[in-house]
Formats: C-alpha cells, sequence, structure tokens
C-alpha cells in the first residue's frame, strides 16, 4: 500500500504546474531537498518550520558532522524536552 507516499507527494504535484520555470536545474533540486525535508517533518510530526530554523542555527554555530544524526527530524522530534546543546 502506498497511500502514505501519494499523500506526501499531493502537495508537490498540485502545485508541480507553478514550479515548471524553476529558473534551473539547481533551483529545483534546491526545491526538492526543501519539499523532502518539509515532508519528512509532517511525518514525524514536527513543526518544519521550527526544526529548519533550529537545524539550519545550529549548522550555522558549527554542529559537528559526527554528529549531524542527531538533527535528524525523527531525532530532533524526540529531543524537544531536552534541548540539544549547541556544538561546542
Amino acid at each position: 500500500d502506498n497511500l502514505i507516499a501519494e499523500r506526501a507527494i499531493r502537495g508537490f504535484t498540485v502545485g508541480r504546474r507553478n514550479w515548471l520555470f524553476s529558473g534551473n536545474f539547481a533551483a529545483a533540486e534546491r526545491s526538492a531537498v526543501v519539499l523532502s525535508i518539509i515532508e519528512t517533518c509532517k511525518l514525524c510530526g514536527v513543526d518544519a518550520e521550527a526544526y529548519m530554523a533550529d537545524v539550519t542555527e545550529r549548522i550555522q554555530n558549527d554542529w559537528p558532522a559526527s554528529r549531524w544524526d542527531e538533527l535528524m527530524p525523527w531525532n530532533w522530534a524526540r529531543r524537544q524536552e531536552m534541548p540539544l546543546p549547541l556544538a561546542a
């Protein structure tokens, strides 16, 4: 059964006509990455806007690459009660 996948791409397929002209291939790729993150957040019950703001801040503050798995939406959601420390 692929109902979950079909629901996840519904917003994209409805808007596809509006996004037909992304500007270039790189812009279309970036859009796909952002949409993928948003849909993953939805599946995990995470506020995508809060997630993106927090993770962007942590990465800008030199979050260690060895701990990026902690920033995945499914891990991020579990740790909201105990905020992750910013990288030293």
